[in-house]
This record gives structure tokens, sequence and C-alpha cells, in this order.
């Protein structure tokens, strides 16, 4: 949990800067006025894995039919066939799911979560974080190893939205849950004689700048 008071600020600001090294550009014009990115990510290359894996069966197969076929008098149609199928088979097998992994992104800002996904069809949720109850995050043992997992986002008024493949889901669980947290009213002040704990007095609704 950030600690109060003045350091709080400059706590909060170094996470954002040290986290936007690992993080990938996103337009400010979709931001509201004074909201930063705190993070962006791609889901995790895991679910490139079957595509590519696609990719390189296509190429190879294709490569090994037209040799196959160079010597027969119908070569050139062959050759068509093979070609037609195999484009076929890259678009649908490798390009769509490459699209679609470019195109998602899962973003937290100063003020709230963002998941954008789609190019023709384009579909997004905004989570304010002062409507977020609890976040918490889910990886079996590929997950653990290849460095992803599920994150899952509770709030107020909505069922729990899980987001899969999230690269470095333990560090992206902590930021979130210090971007939630980072009202230091919310916290207590160790102050005064003693060694006396003392809660910060009453700041009513305060909104997030």
């Amino acid at each position: 949990m950030v600690p109060p008071g003045p350091a709080s600020a400059e706590y909060r600001y170094r996470v954002i800067s040290d986290d936007r090294e690992d993080t990938v550009a996103y337009p400010d014009d979709v931001l509201s006025q004074g909201e930063q990115v705190v993070l962006h990510k791609h889901p995790h290359w895991k679910m490139l894995l079957l595509p590519y894996l696609i990719l390189v069966v296509t190429i190879g197969a294709g490569i090994w039919l037209a040799i196959l076929a160079q010597d027969t008098s119908w070569k050139m149609i062959a050759w068509i066939a093979i070609g037609v199928v195999a484009l076929v088979a890259i678009v649908w097998g490798f390009f769509v799911p490459f699209v679609r992994w470019r195109t998602t992104h899962f973003i937290v800002t100063t003020d709230r979560v963002m998941f954008r996904m789609g190019v023709i069809k384009r579909t997004g949720i905004d989570i304010p974080l002062a409507r977020i109850s609890s976040v918490r995050f889910e990886h079996g043992l590929i997950d653990r190893i290849v460095g992803c997992g599920t994150l899952i986002i509770e709030s107020s008024s909505q069922e729990p939205l899980e987001f899969d493949d999230i690269p470095n889901v333990e560090k992206v669980h902590t930021l979130l849950y210090r971007e939630v947290n980072d009202n230091p009213y919310d916290d207590f002040h160790q102050g005064g004689q003693g060694g006396q704990t003392r809660e910060f007095p009453d700041q009513g609704h305060q909104g997030r700048r």
C-alpha cells in the first residue's frame, strides 16, 4: 500500500514511469483531461503459438506438395491449387489471429481500466478504478512457465470480469491494486507521541485527479 503523505505521489509516479518501459503506445485522444496511462499491454504471445504453428506447417506442406507436383503434366494446376489452399490457411489460421492479438489492448490509467478489441467490429470495456472492489489473478503451471495468467476484476455493480493471457499478471495485479488504493486518506497514519495511531481527517468524496 502506498505510504501516506507527500511521498505517496512521488512513489506512485515512480511506479508509472518504471512500468512504461514495458508498455506500448496508446492514443492520448481517448483519455480524459489529466488522465495518464499507467500500463498498456497486448495479450501474451502464448496466444500466437498455434497461429505460428499453422503458418510453419502450411508453408512446409505447400513446398513439399509443390515439389511432388513439379514432375507431373498438370503441375501448373497443382501449384495454383496448392497456392490458393495455402493462402486461405495462412489468412484464417495466422493473419486473422495475429490482427486480433495486435488490436487487443489492456490498459490501466490513473482513472480506469480499459479493454479494447477488434478492427471491423470494435468492442470495449471501461471500469472506473473507484468502482473496483477486488482484484485477483489465476495462473496454472503452463501460464507460470511462460509468464502470464488471468486477471479477475470485481466491481460493485458487475459480475467479475476475466482478462485472459495478461503478461506478467502478478506484476499487473500489484500495480492495479496500488492504483485502486492510492488515496492516502484511506490509510491510517502513524503519528503523535507514544506511537499512537491516528486517522486522517474525513476528506469527503474526494475525486481522483
